[in-house]
């Protein structure tokens, strides 16, 4: 009887799937050096590997991989979405609860923006909802100063090229007017670094707050700020479809199936976790 042979997959994401790094993370540790397979140090990610090879990133054996989680975050202002910040501002790792694993963001928010921040330790589960092919709809409630009208917004709704970059139609809606300000839903499917921020200035307005309540259908709801709550499994699987490779049945890790985390503002901060942003 011939023995079928283990299934290949490329090193850089497999060590992603171990939620050591991202997929593009990985790829720079291995041209660092940092990666070895079968006690030989490789400086390529153009590598398969399979269950039977031995890696190890650091000189430590690579991690077995856990069943992909993903977990809401209400992330306030005033944090980074990196791991470290060479200016010394707090992070959204460094305030973690304690007895959550290494986790990486679904994309970013910056220091300035607030609301839903998806957090994974699945680096192949973060590309997946990161690729502009998954489509999902990021809602955010946006306050401008100004009194902005339709036909201000116009182009946002049918794209702009700002900077030489474009920008995808945007979903926008005028929710009120106040004072000397105005609130605005708006929705973008691609998330650009400061997409709304820019492209609003493009047309005259000035953002002063900036809020995401929706990432696909992930809804920041009445989470309090600063707290985490983990998506239920089937949850996951349901919103990702049927069989995507990352959600496939795994055994069970020690400690699962225990209820959703909540935190609280003010927590004990948590040690840095390694992330990508």
């Amino acid at each position: 009887m011939t023995e079928t042979a283990p299934e290949s997959a490329r090193i850089a994401k497999v060590l992603a799937r171990a939620g050591v790094a991202s997929r593009r993370e990985a790829e720079a540790m291995i041209l660092a050096g940092r990666v070895s397979v079968n006690g030989r140090r490789i400086d390529s990610p153009a590598l398969n590997v399979t269950v039977r090879d031995r890696i190890s990133v650091d000189g430590k054996p690579l991690p077995q991989a856990e069943p992909a989680r993903l977990w809401l975050y209400h992330k306030p202002l005033g944090l980074v979405t990196t791991t470290k910040d060479e200016e010394g501002r707090p992070t959204v790792f460094d305030n973690l609860p304690e007895d959550l694993p290494r986790v990486m963001s679904v994309g970013r928010l910056d220091l300035n923006s607030e609301g839903l921040l998806l957090l994974t330790n699945d680096g192949e589960l973060k590309r997946k909802l990161e690729l502009p092919s998954t489509g999902w709809l990021r809602k955010y409630r946006v306050r401008v100063n100004g009194a902005p009208t339709d036909d201000m917004l116009a182009p946002l709704r049918a794209g702009v090229i700002v900077e030489g970059e474009r920008f995808q139609p945007m979903i926008v809606n005028i929710d009120r007017q106040q004072g000397a300000n105005a609130w605005l839903t708006i929705g973008i499917r691609e998330g650009r670094n400061r997409e709304i921020r820019r492209a609003l200035g493009h047309v005259g307005l000035s953002v002063n707050r900036l809020i995401r309540v929706s990432y696909g259908p992930f809804q920041l709801g009445s989470l309090a700020r600063g707290a985490v709550e983990e998506i239920k499994a089937r949850v996951l699987r349901d919103q990702l479809g049927a069989g995507p490779e990352e959600m496939q049945p795994t055994a069970p890790r020690k400690g699962a199936g225990k209820p959703p985390v909540r935190t609280k503002p003010g927590l004990k901060p948590a040690k840095p976790s390694a992330a990508s942003g």
